[in-house]
Formats: C-alpha cells, sequence, structure tokens
C-alpha cells in the first residue's frame, strides 16, 4: 500500500467520478483505475461499487476512505512538526552537567539561549562525570558539560572554556596572606578538602598532587563545591577549586582564594557521542554557551 492510493481513493470519493478524479489528480484515469484495482486486490476487499453512471463507496470503501483522511493529515502534521523544528520554533534538548559545571555556567547560558528560541524545551539531567559519561554514550543526553580527560572513547567533544584551578584556604591560614603564587608541592602536610569519588574534580585533585609527589590528606569530603568551600572557610582544611566557582560569593564567611604557581586549568568541553546526529537546537545551544563564556571568564 502506498500513500498515493490513500489519495487516489480519497479522491474518487470526493469526486464520486473516475474521471474527474483522475483530472484532479493529474493522472491518466486508466492509470487511477489500475491503481485502484491494485489496491483493491491487496486489501482484498471492494472500496467502490462502479456502475456505468455512479461510483459508491462501499461500508468498507467509507473506512477505508476515513482512516486514509487521519493518515494522511497526522503525515501533513508531522511534516509541519518537523519543518518547525528545523526551524528552530519548537523542540527539546536534554543536556547533562556535571553538578560543579551547571551551577556556575548554565545559569549565564540558559536564559540567553531561551530568550532566542523560547520554544525550545530544556531538559537538564545533573550526575557524576563518570555517570554523565555513559548517559552521554547511551544517548540519553542531547550534548553534556564533561572536563577532560574523557573515559570513553566513543565520545568527541567541542573546547568551551580553559578553567583556572583556584587554591582555597581559610581566612586565618598563613598561605592567605600569600602575595606570591603557591606551589602545590608546599601543600604536602596539608588537610585538603575534596569532592566525593565519581567527580572529575576530584581526580583532578588527585592528579595535581600526585605531580607534585603527594598524595593528598582528604580530611572531608561533599558531593557540592560549595559546602567545600563552607568547610575551607570554616578552617577545616584547603581545597582546590574552580576559578568560576571561587568567583561566587558565599555566605559572610568565605575562603581566600590564592593563585597557584603555573596556573593550572581543567579544559571544559561540550562532548555528545561519535556519530550521533546534532540538532540545529543542540548547535545552537553550543554556539549560544561558547559566546556566554567569552564574557564571564
Amino acid at each position: 500500500m502506498e500513500l498515493r492510493q490513500l489519495q487516489y481513493a480519497i479522491q474518487i470519493a470526493l469526486e464520486r467520478n473516475f474521471s474527474r478524479a483522475a483530472e484532479k489528480l493529474h493522472i491518466a484515469q486508466p492509470s487511477l483505475s489500475q491503481q485502484l484495482s491494485k489496491l483493491e486486490k491487496e486489501l482484498g476487499v471492494l472500496l467502490f461499487q462502479r456502475s456505468t453512471n455512479s461510483v459508491e463507496l462501499t461500508h468498507a470503501g467509507s473506512l477505508f476512505v476515513e482512516k486514509s483522511q487521519k493518515i494522511l493529515d497526522m503525515i501533513e502534521g508531522l511534516k509541519k512538526e518537523m519543518e518547525d523544528i528545523s526551524q528552530m520554533k519548537k523542540g527539546r534538548l536534554v543536556i547533562g552537567s556535571m553538578p560543579i559545571t551547571g551551577s556556575t555556567i548554565l545559569p549565564y547560558v540558559v536564559p540567553v539561549f531561551q530568550a532566542a528560541y523560547p520554544d525550545i524545551e530544556i531538559s537538564l539531567v545533573e550526575e557524576t562525570s563518570s555517570n554523565l559519561e555513559t548517559l552521554t554514550v547511551n544517548g540519553q543526553t542531547d550534548i553534556s558539560l564533561l572536563s577532560l580527560p574523557l573515559r570513553e572513547e566513543s565520545l568527541v567533544y567541542e573546547t568551551l572554556l580553559d578553567e583556572e584551578i583556584i587554591l582555597a584556604v581559610p581566612p586565618l591560614h598563613p598561605l592567605a596572606s600569600s602575595k606570591d603564587p603557591i606551589r602545590i608541592s608546599q601543600l604536602e602536610k596539608e588537610a585538603f578538602i575534596a569532592l566525593k569519588k565519581g567527580q572529575g574534580f576530584r581526580k583532578l585533585t588527585l592528579d595535581l598532587c600526585q605531580e607534585a609527589g603527594f598524595t593528598p590528606n582528604i580530611v572531608f569530603e561533599s558531593s557540592n563545591m560549595e559546602t567545600v568551600q563552607s568547610l575551607v572557610a570554616a578552617g577545616m582544611g584547603i581545597a582546590f577549586v574552580p576559578y568560576l566557582i571561587s568567583k561566587r560569593s558565599l555566605h559572610e564567611l568565605s575562603p581566600v582564594n590564592v593563585i597557584l604557581e603555573g596556573r593550572p586549568t581543567r579544559k571544559l568541553v561540550i562532548a555528545y557521542r561519535k556519530g550521533r546526529y546534532i540538532s540545529k537546537a543542540a548547535e545552537a545551544f553550543i554556539s549560544t554557551m561558547k559566546e556566554v563564556m567569552q564574557t564571564i571568564r
């Protein structure tokens, strides 16, 4: 069964005449009669009663024409919806983000994007970096905010930002008054506060310390970077924090942010599964994010 055969049957039902139906359809009458006979043979029912002077729908024909019209209406509606999505008039975008990144970047990006594309629905999925990579590979997010290195080889990415890593120390800590950048090797005897396992920034903390020749003494763990900062401010230890997080003021008590020697960075990226179709909405969101990143550095 072909869509054109549905259209043919509907037109014959409207005209009640093969010649007029063929004229409206811009095909020869013999071709129209042949297509209808082919359709009736395939269905195993007679759709029209033919006589010398008239063409009348059978019971099966009435049902067929009614359903055919609904099918064609649905197809036409689908085409229009696809055109709307293509033209960014509607759609849905699932964005994955690490909590630490989403809380600092997305509040700047999402309002700008939604002002430009108000009918694109955004759904946010927040997960640890390891879980988020898995979700992205499985296609459960369209795009995801992650930091390098990526564990999953089937992910590709576009760079958003090289974000500096800052040292947060308690206000009364001896390093709080330092005018010079701090060598990470100086921190070997310090108590560290870090994110919990599975978070990409925790691995970065471990890597920075190990590159400096020691394993950090982690005395507190949290799943929230703002909690980490609060614990630092309360004098419970020191922590590495991303630059964008360090810029955010907390309550009355805040840690002191100190520059690290060599000014290490983490590379923030927007990742998606290799070979996955990237919608126009996703492309527009990536473009918006890159533009906004230039303004909040």
